[in-house]
């Protein structure tokens, strides 16, 4: 005789005992399953709202995000260097006519504002609009307290790179940019996927491109050496959706 009907002749009921043991079992582990699911959720939405930056972090990414591409700027116009993007057309003019940088930096940015105004969420338009602010207040007034006495060309390439990157990247992770290239690459990152370092590197290598008749094929190559820093530095450390709780 098999254990099941041993279990029938004992009980004398209709329906197995250990078929009813079986269900009771069950649903006591089904509504743990669910209590701990709840709890689960609970706890991942407590998580969540964590790691979201509050107002005061982001005063601070915007002010640190701005100083370290202000400074990459700075560095870069000593040595005579272009960078890509909207501030390598301002360099392209800067350079050809001698005007202002940090006010070329906010009025060419102006355009880019509609894009930002219908195509991203209002909060990361605010603070694009304070960082491009900031950046042009920033590119005139360090020269004032950072003076380079002498500073090699390539170094600057590197460092300039690397400042001017970390910079952006603080800014993207507060979903912010500096406007203009920055809001179209962000824009089409979050709509197609596409890498945001990659996008930028390309519109970068156009704008490059056209600077070889305003610097010398010394300065042309550095150029190309810092915006090749610049976007690896944008491509390695940032991805679609990797801060999207952010």
């Amino acid at each position: 005789m098999n254990d099941t009907a041993s279990l029938h002749w004992k009980t004398g009921s209709s329906e197995p005992a250990h078929e009813s043991s079986v269900s009771k079992i069950q649903s006591s582990i089904s509504a743990q399953e669910n209590i701990h699911a709840l709890q689960s959720s609970a706890s991942e939405l407590g998580w969540s709202k964590s790691l979201r930056h509050r107002p005061y972090e982001d005063v601070q990414a915007l002010i640190t995000g701005t100083l370290f591409s202000a400074f990459g700027v700075v560095m870069f116009s000593n040595a005579g260097l272009v960078t890509g993007g909207t501030a390598g057309l301002v360099f392209l003019i800067h350079y050809s006519t001698g005007w202002n940088f940090g006010l070329i930096f906010f009025l060419i940015n102006l355009p880019f504002y509609a894009l930002a105004w219908k195509r991203m969420e209002k909060a990361f338009m605010l603070k694009t609009f304070i960082s491009i602010g900031l950046v042009s207040m920033l590119v005139n007034v360090l020269p004032e307290f950072v003076r380079f006495k002498e500073l090699s060309p390539v170094l600057a390439a590197i460092l300039g790179g690397l400042f001017m990157g970390m910079g952006m990247l603080i800014l993207f992770r507060h979903r912010a940019s500096l406007g203009g290239f920055n809001v179209l690459v962000l824009y089409l990152q979050e709509k197609y996927r596409w890498r945001a370092g990659r996008v930028q590197m390309l519109f970068d290598s156009l704008i490059v491109l056209s600077s070889m008749a305003l610097v010398s094929w010394q300065q042309f190559a550095l150029s190309v050496l810092g915006v090749v820093i610049l976007n690896q530095t944008l491509a390695t450390n940032y991805r679609a959706g990797r801060y999207s709780t952010l």
